[in-house]
This record gives structure tokens, sequence and C-alpha cells, in this order.
């Protein structure tokens, strides 16, 4: 149950992304909506969403050179959508881009910069599934100058 809610959530972020909506789907002002998420679901989003950003704080700071310090511009070289698997002692156990528009370079980028960050902080007991794994998604923000921010972390980004 705990994997579907995770798939869920992930699913909700990425939707949220490409409609330009919050992390779960939800519309606008600024609270996050756990969409179609059951109460007992949606007590694991803010588990998950706390979780993600320790992960992706690992990310940032093992890949210092590679992260842009400013706001996201307002035409993105890419968006890669990484799928990846954590095990209860953070572990990266798998890494895959699920989504992308194509971009090799900044591919290799996003899953290296993963891997670098490795092992990555525990997850809560109450994230893992029954095999004692986490299944998470990420986006990783890519300016032209091939510089990086992620999505559950970024700056608002620019309009200029």
């Amino acid at each position: 149950m705990k994997r579907n809610i995770l798939r869920m959530a992930a699913t909700g972020a990425v939707l949220g992304l490409v409609l330009g909506l919050g992390a779960c789907g939800g519309g606008g002002g600024g609270g996050r909506s756990t969409g179609a998420l059951t109460p007992q679901q949606s007590r694991y989003v803010g588990t998950l969403d706390t979780y993600k950003k320790q992960v992706d704080e690992r990310v940032l700071a093992a890949n210092r050179s590679a992260v842009s310090a400013d706001a996201p511009q307002p035409m993105l070289r890419s968006v890669v959508v990484v799928a990846f698997v954590i095990d209860g002692g953070g572990r990266l156990l798998n890494a895959s881009v699920y989504r992308t528009n194509g971009d090799d370079e900044v591919e290799r980028t996003a899953l290296n910069s993963l891997r670098r960050a490795a092992p990555l902080p525990p997850p809560p007991p109450e994230l893992l599934d029954r095999s004692g794994r986490v299944e998470l998604m990420e986006s990783w923000l890519f300016n032209t100058d091939g510089r990086f921010q992620l999505r559950s972390v970024a700056a608002t980004q620019r309009d200029d």
C-alpha cells in the first residue's frame, strides 16, 4: 500500500510539473492539495515531501559546481525526471530517466549527480515498502548553461 501511495504522490508531482500546478497536483493558492489521495494515504505526503527535500539537499551539496545559484530561466534547456529506489539505509539501488526531451548530456548529468550524492539520507520507516525500499521521482531543471536545480527545492522560475 505504501508503494502505491508513493507512486500516486510521484505521479501527482509529475502531473503538477507538466500542468504547472503544485507538487501533488493541487490548484492555485499556497497550500498543497493531495488530490485523490485518501486521508490515510495523505498522512504520508508531508513525510514524503520532507524526505525528498533532504535527498535534494544531499544531491545539491554533492554537486555544487553543477548547480545553478539563480532561479530557473523562463525557457529551460531540459527537464529530466528521474525515478530512483533507495533502501532503508540510504543506498541508491536503482536510478533511471523517467521523462526527458532526449538531451543525452543533461540526462547523464542528472543520473551522475544523484549517484555522486549516494549514500542518501536513510528514509523514514513509514515510507518503506515491504521490501524495505522507497521509490521516488525528482525533476532536474536545466538552464541553457547546463547547470541545474531540483524542482522540489528550486526557486521560482524567472519570467524575464
